[in-house]
This record gives C-alpha cells, structure tokens and sequence, in this order.
C-alpha cells in the first residue's frame, strides 16, 4: 500500500508535464527544448488548434530566380570569352581577317583547283587578291598626286568662300573668325611639337602591329584555304560522340552565315562605292576615286559607315565646289541610305543575315564601345553567326542521337 502510493505522485507529475507540454505551457528546462518550443509556437496555429504552413514561394518567382542564375552564369562566361579576346586582340583581329579572305577567295581557289593542284590554287588566289590590293592603292596614291596642286589652290579659296558665307546670315561671324582659328592651330602644332613626334611615333608601332596582323592572317588563310574542312573534320573528332552531330550542325551553320555575310557585305561595299564614285564624278569633285574607295571600306560597318564616308565627300565638294554642290553632296547620303536599306541588304543579304535593323544599330555601337572600329566591323557577323548557330541548336538538339 505504501509503495502504491508512493508512486502516485510521481505517475500525477510526469502526466501533469506531458499535459502542460502538449499544451504548450509547459516550460522547458533545456536549451534544446527552448528551441524546440519556439519552433512549435512559430507553427502553431489559430486559436482553434490547426496548424499554420509556411508561406509559399510564387512559380513566377522561382522561374524568374532560375532564369536568372543562368543568365549570370552565362554572362560571366561570354565576359571571360571577350575578356581573353581583347587580350589577345591582335591574334583574334588576324584570324578574323584570315576567315574573311577565306570566305572571300574559296570560290576562286575551288575554280583554280579544278586545273591546277589544290596547293598552287591557294597561292594563285592569293597572289590576285595581293596584286589586286596594291592596283588599287596605285590608283588612290597616283589619283592623289595627280590633283594634289589643284586641290590646295581649290581647298584655300574654298575655305575662304566658307569664311565668307559664315559672315553673312544665319551665323553672322565677324570677319577674320576662320583666320585666327588657323593661327591658333598653328600656334598649337608649334607649341605641342614633341607631343605630336611621340604620337608619330606611336603610329609607327602601330604600323607595325597592323603589318604583323597582316602577314599573320595571311598566313592562317592560307592553311585556312588549303585545308580548312580538314581541320574541322579533326577537331571534330576530338569531341565526344553525343558532341559532334550538334557541333558539325552549328558549324555549318556558322560558316554559312559567315560567308553569306562577307560576300554580301562586299557586293554591298562595292555598289556603293561605283554609285558614289560615279555621281561625284558628274558633279566634277575633286578625289571622286579616294572617297569612293573610302565608301566601299566605309561599307563594311553597317549604317554608320557609308554616312561618316559621304560626309567627308561632302566637305571636300563644299570646299571645293560650293554649298549647293555639297547640298548635293548630302542628299546622296540618303539616297544611298535607302538604297541600302530596302534593295540591297534584302537582296543580297536576307538569307545569310536576318536581324531587326535595330539589333544591327545596336551592334555596331556595343562594338565600337567595346573594340572601337574593329568592333564596330566584327559586331553585325558575330551577331548573325550567334543567332544562326542558336536556331541549329534549337532544332536539333544536342540530346539526338549520332547520325545524319
């Protein structure tokens, strides 16, 4: 009887603790239980006895969250990329120049090749396109030489008709405005003397590293010519087996574009330069041939560059020629502006570059911010090269299996 009631008390106590605990008044006496009750109290539920879930993340957050991660990733790498190519800007600048004249020269080399080995074909190719290059250099230089006395004479009283003109209305300068403008230039030259030298021989260097990029992108092009789809087949077959249907996919497609481009770009270029070239010779301006040429080069950046040509041509013809020729001047700047925007570039170019003309504008300035005038020249293709690889990629999958 004794020990019966001995034990009641004891029994009457651990049950009034597991009462209080399961109601949650009950005060724990360890650390762990302290936590414990906290976690309990924060899940606990309404007054009524139901328990409380935790708030749940919106699907829209969790996309947005996981598109985003991605996107750092991959922005980090494409950084890295550009980072190590700016690095190396002049090895990348000549491989660049290596597959255009790769682009550029394949169909003459296929046609040479059919009469003469593959190898002897390359060098022919190339040996035409070097002679071509340096006739065309002639022309400038002896075009130059030829009106350089007459231009100056021109240039001098072109620039005192501008003075003139300035004068009256609408700018109403005083007379002798453009006079002490010279004589400030002059007295700035004679004042910065060593600044200018050093500057010279800065453009001396990079002379030369505009030579070493040249013999180098020769020199890829050549093996570029001769063996270029040997190459790929080898690198090619270095991947692993689920890789390279993908990659020989996404190379085609990226050379298909490329090439599209360059021989577009260039027909583009060149009917420009003819057009230029044709009307500044009607309207009798001086170095018709330079500025031309100077268009066709100008060309090859996209939107900016037939307009900054054609702007030089029209101060050389207003200093030359007057203001109503060089009004002229002006309105053939957006003559060839739409003759480029609605016939030319959808004829010669929609099927190997189709890209919103507002993705090419902003192109070429993330390129020329980027890489200054050799950005703004390499942009527009690797845009159209990076789009078409991803269309490829789109429809075919890595995951397929290997096999055409």
């Amino acid at each position: 009887m004794q020990h019966r009631s001995g034990s009641e008390p004891a029994r009457s106590s651990s049950t009034r603790r597991t009462r209080a605990r399961r109601r949650g008044t009950g005060a724990p006496r360890t650390a762990r239980g302290a936590w414990a009750a906290g976690g309990r109290r924060l899940s606990a539920g309404a007054p009524g006895g139901g328990s409380r879930e935790a708030p749940e993340i919106s699907p829209t957050l969790r996309l947005a969250a996981a598109y985003g991660w991605r996107l750092i990733v991959v922005g980090v790498v494409v950084y890295l990329i550009f980072a190590a190519l700016g690095r190396f800007h002049l090895v990348t600048l000549a491989v660049f120049l290596a597959l255009v004249v790769t682009a550029l020269l394949e169909p003459l080399v296929s046609v040479l090749g059919r009469w003469m080995p593959r190898s002897l074909a390359v060098v022919v190719g190339l040996l035409l396109a070097v002679l071509l290059l340096f006739a065309v250099l002639s022309l400038i230089g002896a075009n130059v030489a030829g009106e350089w006395d007459g231009l100056r004479r021109e240039f001098d009283g072109g620039v005192d008709r501008i003075g003139r003109w300035m004068e009256g209305p609408p700018f109403h300068l005083r007379p002798g405005t453009l006079a002490e403008v010279q004589a400030q230039v002059s007295r700035f030259v004679a004042s910065h003397r060593a600044t200018l030298i050093n500057t010279a021989l800065t453009g001396v260097g990079r002379l030369v590293a505009v030579l070493t990029v040249g013999v180098l992108a020769v020199f890829c092009s050549v093996f570029f010519l001769y063996s270029g789809d040997r190459m790929w087949t080898w690198f090619g077959g270095q991947l692993p087996l689920r890789s390279r249907r993908p990659v020989r996919l996404a190379g085609r497609a990226a050379w298909v574009t490329f090439t599209g481009y360059t021989r577009g770009i260039v027909v583009v270029a060149a009917t420009n330069a003819v057009l230029v070239g044709v009307a500044l010779f009607v309207l009798r301006v001086p170095l018709a041939v330079p500025l031309a040429v100077l268009e066709f080069f100008a060309a090859f950046i996209p939107l900016v560059g037939s307009p900054v040509a054609l702007a030089v041509a029209a101060v050389v013809a207003l200093a030359t020629r007057g203001p109503l020729v060089a009004i002229v001047v002006v309105l053939l700047i957006v003559v060839i502006g739409q003759l480029e925007g609605h016939v030319l570039h959808p004829l010669v170019m929609s099927r190997a570059v189709r890209l919103h003309p507002m993705v090419v504008a902003l192109s070429v300035i993330c390129g020329s911010v980027a890489a200054g005038v050799a950005g703004a020249v390499v942009a527009v293709p690797l845009v159209s090269v990076v789009w078409s690889v991803y269309g490829v990629l789109r429809v075919h999958p890595p995951a397929l299996p290997e096999g055409d």
